[in-house]
């Protein structure tokens, strides 16, 4: 995205934006990961940031001290009147939009770009900005005070003059670049484990999400290379109780929301200690979810994958076309945290090995002689980008293996046969018994669906296809040219009225 002066100007705020209990004043869906000093929010007013950053460092943390903010949003941002309004393509009005390749140098140039056309415009309509908010209402506002994200950024450091405020432009729906999982990095690299880290999207949902769970992962090698040799020395401490590799799901719940797709089982017997790596990430995906798996957020980004694919079974073939794609990007995303988690247990172990000699007796523990490197000193020697390439066959199996789902449920060989009797011997005849006997057959298909509108969406779009799957072929031909020409609809319904309509005499 890069012609901002067509961009239309969205307001990020809406009604109902707030989806969680106890709110900041001003930063929507402010929530601090369980166990880690990482938080999660969308895009916060000027009045917003400052207070959760006063909530962030509370009474103990320093003001002065480094505090870590991730903006992951690809649109730039002004403000107006303290309030956050963004840049978006015309037709890409909504909660959030997938812009392309957008870089931090690009995000930088756009706000740039951005906020002198919104001076223009409101210079050229007597003082007032016109707008729309994400249902495209449209709105006019007086402006009082017009600022760039980084002038709020450079105001809000005046208080807090340890504030690094970093963009990371992602895509919402596939994984972030290798590069940007290094950009992560890198910005964290040389903190301290109780370093806050803060990450931000439009309303802090998935992209926000996403960046939490890879600075939490993080956060896992700062706490394994600095205290795992320590742990091992305190009396009647079971170390393996410690370690999230050692995490374990509900079995009991289905294999798609444990994430077992084929592409994950072929990851985790490729990559060395992959069940290991996926349990890490398994484990932190689920502290930044819902309540329901122990996080306290609102996107569980494993899980969304198979609620995504429950869903895909009842729409129409213009929407699943779309949620076919998010679907596979949100398992590429899965799929590059847990190759990101086999990295950081691998930077992990070469951390503690990397120390020079003359530098481990200082950090060497003497009951084991394991070192235990403060966080502030813990050096990577590889980039996730290098790991990638020396594990390039991890990139080819993503690209091929993130379709590889069952998209529709296989009728059974007994019931599909038999309905290809029924019709083949009189189909008008017998299509009392055809329409019975396919939604029995959907009955049993369907079984492990709730009751409920989406089971009797699945069931009649399921009795729609088989219909027309086993008309005769003369009405076959006929239905199929009437929908191709979108004179009909593939609906059990249409298909039946047409099939069965008799021409008056």
């Amino acid at each position: 995205m890069g012609d901002m002066a067509n961009a239309a100007c969205m307001a990020d705020g809406f009604d109902k934006i707030q989806k969680l209990p106890d709110p900041v004043v001003g930063c929507p869906n402010f929530r601090r990961v369980p166990g880690f000093k990482v938080y999660c929010c969308g895009q916060p007013t000027i009045a917003g940031f400052e207070a959760a950053l006063t909530k962030v460092c509370g009474e103990t943390y320093p003001k002065d001290g480094p505090i870590i903010w991730f903006n992951l949003r690809q649109e730039p941002t002004v403000y107006v009147n303290g309030v956050p309004i963004c840049a978006r393509p015309a037709n890409k009005i909504g909660e959030y939009a997938e812009l392309g390749a957008i870089t931090r140098d690009i995000a930088k140039a756009n706000e740039v770009e951005f906020l002198a056309v919104c001076e223009m415009r409101a210079k050229e309509n007597g003082g007032k900005l016109k707008a729309v908010d994400i249902s495209k209402n449209a709105l006019e506002l007086e402006v009082k005070e017009l600022k760039s994200l980084s002038q709020v950024i450079e105001g809000l450091k005046e208080k807090f003059p340890g504030l690094v405020h970093w963009r990371v432009p992602v895509c919402n729906s596939a994984a972030p670049l290798e590069s940007d999982f290094d950009i992560i990095i890198k910005t964290m690299v040389g903190t301290a484990i109780n370093t806050p880290v803060i990450v931000n999207d439009q309303v802090g949902l998935s992209r926000a999400t996403t960046g939490c769970v890879a600075a939490c992962l993080f956060k896992e090698l700062q706490i394994s290379a600095s205290f795992e040799g320590l742990v091992e020395t305190v009396p009647g401490v079971n170390a393996t109780l410690l370690k999230t590799d050692k995490y374990v799901m509900n079995p009991e719940k289905d294999t798609l929301f444990r994430g077992e797709f084929e592409v994950v089982k072929e990851l985790i017997a490729t990559m060395k200690n992959g069940a290991a790596a996926k349990n890490n990430a398994d484990k932190i995906i689920d502290l930044n979810g819902t309540p329901k798996t122990g996080g306290t957020g609102i996107k569980q980004l494993r899980e969304n994958i198979a609620e995504s694919k429950l869903s895909y079974e009842i729409m129409d073939d213009a929407a699943q076309a779309f949620l076919k794609t998010k679907i596979m990007d949100n398992i590429q995303k899965y799929f590059y945290l847990i190759a990101f988690g086999g990295y950081i247990r691998e930077a992990a172990a070469a951390a503690r090995d990397a120390i020079e000699t003359d530098k481990k007796a200082s950090v060497a523990l003497p009951a084991s002689g394991k070192c235990a490197i403060p966080a502030t000193q813990l050096v990577l020697g590889k980039t996730f980008v290098a790991f990638m390439e020396e594990n390039a066959g991890l990139r080819a199996l993503i690209d091929t293996g993130k379709g590889n789902l069952q998209w529709e449920r296989d009728i059974p060989a007994a019931s599909l046969a038999n309905l290809e009797s029924l019709a083949a011997k009189d189909f008008q005849g017998n299509l009392g018994k055809i329409i019975h006997d396919i939604y029995q057959t959907a009955h049993v298909m369907f079984g492990d669906m709730p009751q409920g509108d989406h089971k009797k969406r699945a069931k009649y779009r399921f009795a729609s296809k088989t219909i027309m799957r086993i008309l005769p072929a003369a009405q076959k031909g006929e239905v199929e040219k009437l929908i191709e020409g979108k004179k009909m609809t593939m609906d059990l319904y249409e298909i039946l009225g047409k099939c069965t309509w008799v021409q008056p005499k």
